[in-house]
């Protein structure tokens, strides 16, 4: 929770700091447009927190994106159902969540090189389903889906924000009040300990993989509604993106630590850093390393931290033997 904290405060400061620089960052169109930013990277950093408390990594989500964009897409443009053809893709999308699960906790693969074949995969996926062609324009026929993921307003808050809301108690619910959370919190924590103890750590893992790639198949289906068609190139540099919103929020790359209140936080940072950049006219490699050098900070202290914690336990266990 003290990292959560930490990263409230991080992100009120600069938010102060955007503002003072330039007023129009608390105007309530930039606001929209800042939360509507925000949206994706948060449900990307949901998922990538599931497998990260699991103590694994899921290298996919950008490839997952691209793939449920162009395959979502291309079924439209085929003349299926805007609806059921978001049905098939969230169906395949589950499918790659599947195969990493059985990869890293079946096969025992380091989780690093599963996701990065299934990443792999996933692109090539997405490059040949429309013939290494972006889509053509989903048109009128899927006017209802366009509606619904990128012009349609509840409230008079945009539908992206209220969907990523819900799926943020959602998953948050999962996480912190069933046995399915705890499971995934004891097998990052020690595998081997939660295996004796009687959790399922396939199940538990790839549910976690699962969620990742439900989480990077609906921000396919909002790129997709977004930009109209489908785009062979979506979700590149999102595999970052969600590592950036989970670690900086305070989610540990060592597992079993870590809050989706936290994963708020980090791709709120995550928002305003890029929007705030951008307002200041930094260009985007500028803000790329920016965002690069947090992830690696972030990261770093959160290995000494842990390292320091098991020093000081185990010196603690030796001094209580003496």
């Amino acid at each position: 929770m003290g990292q959560v904290l930490t990263a409230a405060v991080g992100l009120a400061v600069m938010c102060a700091v955007f503002g003072f620089l330039n007023p129009v960052f608390f105007s309530g169109r930039n606001v929209g447009n800042l939360l509507r930013q925000i949206a994706p990277i948060l449900l990307i950093g949901i998922g990538q927190s599931y497998v990260l408390i699991t103590g694994n990594i899921d290298l996919s989500i950008g490839s997952v994106t691209g793939m449920s964009c162009m395959l979502s897409a291309t079924l439209m443009t085929k003349g299926m159902n805007p609806w059921v053809s978001a049905a098939v893709t969230v169906f395949c999308c589950l499918l790659v969540g599947v195969l990493n699960g059985g990869l890293v906790a079946k096969f025992n693969l380091p989780p690093f090189i599963a996701t990065l074949g299934t990443m792999t995969i996933a692109r090539g996926i997405a490059q040949i389903v429309n013939n290494n062609y972006n889509t053509d324009s989903i048109g009128q026929a899927a006017e209802g889906f366009r509606n619904f993921f990128y012009y349609g307003r509840l409230g008079g808050v945009f539908n992206t924000i209220w969907i990523a809301a819900a799926l943020w108690f959602a998953f948050n619910f999962l996480l912190s009040r069933t046995r399915l959370g705890r499971h995934i919190y004891a097998t990052g924590s020690n595998k081997e300990a939660a295996r004796l103890s009687g959790v399922d750590v396939f199940r538990t893992t790839t549910a976690a993989y699962m969620v990742s790639s439900f989480c990077s198949c609906v921000v396919g289906l909002i790129v997709c509604a977004t930009s109209g068609m489908g785009t062979m190139d979506a979700g590149n540099m999102y595999e970052l993106y969600a590592v950036a919103a989970s670690v900086i929020g305070g989610v540990s790359t060592l597992g079993g630590q870590g809050l989706l209140l936290g994963t708020v936080m980090g791709a709120s940072i995550w928002g305003v850093l890029q929007n705030g950049l951008q307002f200041a006219g930094a260009p985007v490699a500028i803000r790329n390393i920016v965002i690069g050098a947090i992830v690696v900070v972030s990261v770093l202290l959160d290995v000494i931290v842990r390292s320091g914690r098991r020093r000081r336990k185990r010196d603690a266990g030796e001094g209580a033997k003496a």
